[in-house]
């Protein structure tokens, strides 16, 4: 791959139909009584996690421990992906159905 290349991701086959486990906010951060600063979705067990600007960094977290390789935004109005395998960023979001508007 040419530096001009962006990573693809391999995994998309990976996407499962999810529904936030915790639409209300990252799952140990509401556990923990922590704040954090962006939300993240599991595509393949619709884990909400912390982004890595937040202090626990839940969403990795649970990609280390898990080895599910795709996420999403699950902010408002943010449509992209990142597939933790692959390094690659993926726009629009993989699960259209699981947004927040």
């Amino acid at each position: 791959m040419s530096e001009d290349e962006a990573p693809i991701c391999t995994h998309l086959h990976d996407v499962r139909p999810v529904h936030a486990r915790t639409p209300l906010g990252c799952e140990e951060c509401l556990k923990m009584g922590a704040q954090w600063v962006h939300l993240r979705l599991c595509l393949a067990c619709g884990h909400v996690g912390c982004c890595d600007n937040s202090p626990n960094k839940h969403a990795t977290a649970h990609y280390h421990r898990t080895h599910d390789p795709l996420i999403q935004s699950f902010e408002r109005g943010e449509d992209w992906g990142w597939c933790y395998v692959d390094e690659a960023f993926i726009e629009p979001a993989p699960l259209q159905s699981a947004r927040r508007m």
